[in-house]
Order: structure tokens, then C-alpha cells, then sequence
């Protein structure tokens, strides 16, 4: 897909790209497996390919490594149609790398490479302002807050990014492994929390952010802010819910072959925002919204039909045939 037969406003996406290192035997531990697939990935990256395969425009930030791994993971990006002028590299960190393995049970553990990976080492003089002044949507994760000086550079590209009128996205995607402890965790993951317009959390993220396990509308808006325009949670198979200032209500999800659950939640953040970013007042009626929602579930089921993350997220064509 060029960048010429894309349209609508740009989609920043800022954070991590790694590659995930995949046993080739499900089912196994990483000790056991016999062998691994490599499986480009990281949230903020499958997010910008989301949106781009959808026919938005998307523009990642971040840091790769100057190795192997990192120039095959920028040619990804420019492949899917994805800018990637806010990509720097680093010559003295590597890309950074996970192994991920599905247990029997269908869940999945990680093993991170990091110490410290290029992602890490971005700094906020590296990034690329002009590009992040002229995104319509800004989307960002978590992981990115976990040390200086990423962190720093995270701060002052939402800062820059709200200055110029964009809409900020943020979807938390918790990896406990990356963090010190889990109370750092929800610590640094509110820390950041009443900047955001939009904020998507499954519903673990919920559960973890609240401290208790009931996935209801209370424990919900327990976490809404004032400055939030929407509020989603999403709940794998059975759909999502969505919170507003003036409505609130929920979305079924649809029924596929579930292979491997990897993306499908950047593919549901991808297509809400590709929906959103040139009409943020869709958020504020509710039909308009649903409509949209319908479609992003949808997004995230296909997304869970094929393995990985990057290779299962959908094109328009295969959202209107599940449509």
C-alpha cells in the first residue's frame, strides 16, 4: 500500500517494536520448545500496521536497534505503509526481543530480552516533533515508562502532541514481567492516566488497574477522569463495553476459530482510531459509536483466526466479509 492511496489524518503511535521469538510446538514451555519462529510485534508498532492495512495514515516513534533485527523490523513498517521518519536507531543497544510461548491453557508467558534494549534508550531530544505535531491521534502504551530515558521522551511527545490538538489514545497493555513490581506498575500506569482522551483496558488490565476482580460498570468508571471522552474494556470474545460522559453500554463480539490472541487488541485500538480521527464527534452519539465498535471487534476476532500478531491483522475487505 503506498502512502498516496491513504487517506484521512495521521495516526502517531509511539513506543516499543521487538520482535516476539514464537515456539514453533504450541502448548510447550520455552525450555521445551523445539524451536522459534521470529514474530515482529510490540503494541504501539502492530497499532500504526493496524491503521495502515486499514487505509489510514500511521506514523510510528520509537528506537530500534542498528542491527539486523531493527532494520528488518523499519522495513516492515514502510512495507505495510507505515512512516517511519520517527524511527531512530541505536549503535550501541539491541532491538528488543521476547519470547513468547502459549501454555496448554491458552495463556501466554514471556521471557524479555531488555538490558537495555534501544527502545529504552530513546531520548526526548531524538524525537521527531514535527512529525508528532502534525498527528491527529497520538497512541501510546505503558511500557515505554518504565525507565529513563524513554520516559522522558514519552512525556514530552504527549505533551507536544496535546499542544497541537491531537486526541490522546492510550491502551496501558500490561507486561508485568518489563516492571520492577506490580505497584510500580499501577503506579507509573496512572501516573499518566488523566492526560488521555481515549483509554482502552482489557479486562485484566481492569482487574489489575482496580485491585478487585469484578469486570462491572462501578469498577469501570471508578477509573473514568474528567478531561476522558471514552472509555473502553474490552472482554475477548464476548466484545466490549464503552463509557462516555452522557452514555454507556456494550458490544458483542463475534464468534471465530480463536489460533492465537496476539494483536487482536492493537487490531481493535487500529480500527477505532482509523474510525475516529477525522470526526472525533462520533464519540459522543452513541449510534455512530456502536457502529464503529462493531467494527473494531471485528478487527480484533479476525485478528486472533491467524498466528502473530502482524501477518493476522485484517484488510478492509476481510472487516466486511465477517461484517
Amino acid at each position: 500500500a503506498t502512502t498516496a492511496a491513504k487517506s484521512g489524518g495521521l495516526i502517531v503511535s509511539f513506543g516499543e517494536m521487538l520482535i516476539d521469538f514464537v515456539p514453533t510446538v504450541s502448548g510447550v514451555s520455552l525450555a521445551d520448545a523445539p524451536g522459534f519462529l521470529k514474530a515482529p510485534g510490540g503494541a504501539p508498532a502492530n497499532v500504526a500496521i493496524a491503521v495502515a492495512r486499514l487505509g489510514g495514515m500511521a506514523a510510528f516513534v520509537g528506537k530500534l536497534g542498528d542491527d539486523e533485527f531493527g532494520q528488518m523490523l523499519a522495513g516492515i513498517l514502510k512495507e505495510n505503509g507505515v512512516s517511519a521518519e520517527g524511527v531512530n536507531f541505536d549503535t550501541g543497544a539491541r532491538t528488543a526481543l521476547a519470547f513468547v510461548t502459549l501454555r496448554a491453557d491458552g495463556e501466554r508467558e514471556f521471557m524479555f530480552y531488555r538490558n537495555p534494549s534501544a527502545d529504552m534508550l530513546l531520548t526526548p531530544q531524538e524525537l521527531n516533533l514535527d512529525l508528532i505535531r502534525s498527528a491527529k491521534v497520538f497512541h501510546y502504551g505503558s511500557i515505554s515508562l518504565i525507565v529513563e530515558p524513554c520516559r522522558s521522551a514519552h512525556l514530552k511527545a504527549m505533551e507536544v502532541a496535546k499542544q497541537a490538538g491531537a486526541l490522546l489514545s492510550y491502551d496501558p497493555n500490561l507486561r508485568l514481567p518489563l516492571w520492577p513490581s506490580a505497584e510500580d506498575a499501577r503506579k507509573q500506569i496512572m501516573s499518566i492516566w488523566d492526560k488521555a482522551d481515549v483509554i482502552k483496558v482489557s479486562d485484566v488490565e481492569l482487574e489489575f488497574i482496580t485491585g478487585n476482580n469484578k469486570i462491572d460498570d462501578e469498577s469501570a468508571m471508578s477509573l473514568w477522569h474528567p478531561n476522558l471522552k471514552l472509555l473502553l474494556v474490552t472482554l475477548g470474545e464476548k466484545g466490549c463495553r464503552y463509557y462516555t460522559k452522557s452514555f454507556r453500554g456494550c458490544v458483542d463480539g463475534y464468534k471465530v476459530d480463536t489460533i492465537d490472541t496476539t494483536g487482536a487488541g492493537d487490531s481493535f485500538v487500529g480500527a477505532l482510531l482509523c474510525k475516529i480521527v477525522d470526526d472525533h464527534s462520533i464519540i459522543e452519539e452513541e449510534g455512530r459509536l456502536k457502529e464503529v465498535l462493531k467494527y473494531a471487534c471485528a478487527c480484533g476476532a479476525i485478528t486472533t483466526t491467524k498466528k502473530g500478531a502482524i501477518p493476522a491483522l485484517p484488510t478492509p475487505e476481510q472487516v466486511r466479509t465477517l461484517l
